[in-house]
């Protein structure tokens, strides 16, 4: 019956249609939304030259699970990828590796990027089913213009501790009707070298990525766009794991229309179909320790197509987006052994698993007063799941269906209240989301931080996530205070338990864990942020950020951020700037041995950086010279897969120019 309330909800809103619109209903989008605060570069406050890793890292609500110098998994609210929607353009991609050395944001770029859209909790099933929320990472689109120009940057450095060594470039040309635009880089480092000035042994990478867009302007009113994207990373070392990476490689494209309209209340539409392709090639050639060798190659393909329609009447807004994909996961396992010419064993450990997905999805918007909005939301989408091989299933969960049909819901809403200096926000979600593809058919997948291997199960029932958040700020000229606060009961929380049959199949694990399901877990995430502007040039902020994890019995949930702060000091004075900052997290108490977690110590890292702006003819061009861990700290955190320390003092230098 809920399911039909829903529908009949969706299909209300999208027929309530009538009048208004505007030429300015497509935007170039040139800044970052982080929840209704904005960033308007890629870039951080220490460091102009960031990967997206590390500009992400700079949001309050994201965390990161590393396993060596590249390619971190983003944990948004503390929750894993499998909880969170990340996309790229409204495009859903998936990674092709089993052991996650690939999440989306590792085939991206900083320099082809223009946006990052991070919506926590349900707010971020406008993009599909989430508990976590949702990130877009949108790509860069050139605006037409009203005569022809060129323009373009470029971006060169140097870091000292691991040689990592990087050029940036863009360029684009913007038309009346014809619009191109286009990115390359390319980034290459060495072993990274720790507190204790030992070398990290497998932390090297190499990463080159390209990008196009092309737009053509059919009408006044409507255009036509085709993107792509290319990454290729080669021997990437990772640390914490027993594998290193000896090939991924990605191929992202897709093709759009966009119609604005001048009169009724449909504002704005814009379609597109999208392809990509993710092979994934895992490796153990360079660790001779390994008694038995293993190939674990993965592939990933999936077709898509992504509806958005924006709405607007008077003190009335809304997005309706259709999402629709079909992604085929494949993953193998192969065995051998010090005979390389010889094969003892071979398995897959995604069993060729398709998943469909089509969802309708809705944001309303109402200003009810000049002080005061309303935002009402939800989605209803339908999971299907079917695994080729399902034998590989059945050998532990015998019987298990070979494909499966799963519906997930989803409401919102939240109030806000603007009060002089004040503001408030209040909101609230519930939302499903279906088990992943290791989750739901993984079969023997290593993981090294507790030294098991996982097996899916077909039968899980999808999670059902209950959430409400709250926010208070107060600012003036000088001063800006802002407090946020989220908290999640997630029924049927699925997390890896001991099998009592089966017996491990590599040589390295302790045991075997079934993914299944807890009757709850329950999850609370606050942070603080406080920014004063001590002297016309010079301005501080400071971060508190603190998060909660438990299980159904009381215990501690895996990957749980402890107290962590940041504080820095910006002066900036004509073209010249100098930057400041001391972040940490103190003791991880909260920690959980039954996932292999154990005690991490409270650690602090100060950080400096000044850059010069200048001109040399009309290219505007700035420098940049910092050091990171300038103390050479020793560290690990509690998100360090394995413990792998993190790396010690580190000075950087960059140039950038635009032209």
């Amino acid at each position: 019956m809920k399911y039909i309330i829903m529908l009949l909800f969706l299909g209300f809103s999208v027929t309530a249609q009538n009048q208004h619109a505007h030429h300015d209903s497509i935007k170039n989008l040139e800044e970052v939304t982080v929840k209704n605060a904005t960033k308007k570069k890629i870039e951080t406050e220490m460091k102009m030259a960031v990967s997206v890793d590390e500009f992400l890292s700079s949001s309050d609500n994201i965390s990161f699970i590393k396993r060596g110098a590249y390619a971190w998994e983003p944990l948004l609210n503390n929750m894993s990828t499998e909880r969170s929607t990340v996309t790229i353009d409204g495009m859903h991609v998936f990674g092709a590796c089993t052991d996650k050395m690939d999440p989306i944001t590792s085939y991206v770029e900083s320099n082809n990027l223009a946006a990052v859209d991070i919506k926590s909790g349900q707010e971020g099933s406008l993009h599909g089913a989430t508990v976590a929320g949702s990130i877009d990472l949108k790509r860069k689109s050139t605006p037409f213009g009203l005569q022809k120009k060129w323009n373009g940057a470029y971006q060169t450095g140097f870091e000292f501790n691991n040689k990592q060594f990087f050029n940036l470039g863009n360029i684009a040309y913007s038309g009346t009707k014809f619009v191109a635009d286009g990115s390359i880089s390319y980034r290459t480092a060495d072993n990274y070298h720790d507190g204790n000035n030992d070398e990290v042994k497998h932390s090297q990478y190499n990463k080159f990525n390209t990008s196009l867009g092309l737009a053509y302007k059919t009408s006044d009113l409507s255009s036509v766009r085709l993107d792509a994207i290319f990454d290729v990373a080669k021997n990437v070392g990772y640390p914490a794991l027993p594998m290193d990476l000896w090939l991924s490689r990605a191929l992202i494209t897709s093709a759009s229309y966009k119609q604005l309209f001048e009169e009724g209340l449909v504002r704005v539409v814009d379609t597109k179909v999208y392809f990509n392709a993710i092979e994934h090639y895992m490796d153990d050639t360079t660790r001779p320790e390994n008694l038995v060798h293993m190939d674990m190659p993965g592939w990933s393909t999936t077709y898509g197509l992504v509806s958005k329609a924006n709405l607007k009447k008077n003190d009335y807004s809304s997005e309706i987006q259709l999402n629709a994909y079909d992604n085929l996961s494949i993953a193998e396992m192969r065995m051998y052994p010090q005979d390389r010419s010889e094969r003892t064993m071979f398995a897959y450990s995604w069993p060729w698993v398709t998943t469909r997905y089509a969802g309708l999805s809705m944001n309303n918007s109402w200003d009810i007063s000049e002080k005061s909005q309303v935002h009402l939301g939800g989605s209803l989408g339908v999971n299907y799941n079917y695994s080729k091989y399902i034998e590989f299933n059945w050998i532990f969960h015998p019987g298990a269906p070979q494909e499966k049909t799963r519906f997930l819901p989803s409401l919102n809403a939240a109030y806000n209240l603007n009060i002089d200096q004040f503001n408030f926000s209040v909101g609230t979600g519930y939302g499903h989301r279906a088990p992943s593809v290791s989750e739901g058919y993984g079969y023997y997948i290593y993981n090294s931080f507790d030294r098991y291997d996982y097996i899916g199960d077909p039968n899980l029932k999808n999670e059902i996530s209950y959430e409400g958040n709250a926010s208070a700020g107060f600012k003036t000229e000088k001063l800006s205070i802002q407090g946020k606060i989220n908290y999640f009961y997630i029924q049927n929380y699925i997390i890896g338990k001991i099998l009592s049959m089966g017996s491990p199949m590599n040589y390295q694990s302790v045991g075997v864990k079934g993914y299944t399901s807890l009757d709850y877990a329950t999850l609370l995430n606050m942070s603080a942020n406080v920014s004063y502007d001590i002297l016309e040039h010079l301005h501080w902020k400071g971060t508190l950020t603190y998060a909660r994890g438990m299980d159904n019995k009381g215990g501690n949930l895996p990957f749980i951020r402890p107290l962590s702060y940041l504080t820095s000091l910006n002066y900036m004075y004509k073209n010249f700037g100098i930057q400041t900052s001391v972040n940490g997290d103190f003791e991880q108490i909260n920690y959980s041995p039954e996932y292999g977690e154990d005690l991490t110590a409270a650690y602090a890292i100060w950080n400096i950086s000044a850059n010069y702006s200048f001109k040399i003819n009309k290219v505007q061009s700035t420098i940049q010279v910092g050091a990171e861990n300038l103390l050479n700290a020793y560290y690990s955190t509690y998100a360090d897969w394995g413990n792998i320390p993190r790396m010690g003092r580190n000075f950087f230098t960059s140039l950038k120019l635009n032209f």
